[in-house]
């Protein structure tokens, strides 16, 4: 925090072990717990987790469009490779926020997986969202 009570940085720190594939949109057939093993495998691969098993993003500027969202700009670093990312955010709750942006997977020299001679593909530019809940701070109200 600044002196003025405003948020100065955040640091992210993303456990790539950890994903999850919850459900997959557009297909003929619901996903199975095969695809999602199979999917989960395949991300981990494309994301080196055998070499980064984290991720981490750094928040140094904020912009607050009011006082429950804004923007935040920083870095990712993915892979071994920090790269600009902007996330748009917006408070859901005391201490909690929901945000979103998007990560273009070549910025981070990942090729977007494609399947079945390329009738199956992922887009270049994958959007996503997250969740997070803010730490107490020391001497805040809590």
């Amino acid at each position: 925090m600044n002196d003025d009570k405003t948020l100065a940085a955040i640091e992210a720190r993303i456990d790539m072990t950890s994903w999850v594939v919850r459900e997959g949109m557009g297909g003929l057939k619901p996903l199975t717990d095969a695809d999602r093993r199979e999917i989960a495998a395949t991300a981990r691969r494309l994301l080196s987790v055998d070499r980064h098993q984290e991720a981490e993003f750094v928040a140094t500027r904020f912009h607050h469009t009011d006082d429950e969202s804004g923007t935040m700009d920083g870095t990712l670093t993915l892979r071994g490779i920090s790269r600009p990312l902007q996330l748009r955010f917006i408070q859901t709750g005391p201490s909690r926020y929901r945000g979103t942006g998007t990560v273009v997977q070549s910025a981070y020299g990942i090729k977007p997986y494609t399947a079945f001679l390329g009738a199956l593909r992922v887009r270049d530019a994958v959007d996503f969202e997250l969740e997070a809940e803010a730490p107490a701070q020391p001497g805040a109200p809590g």
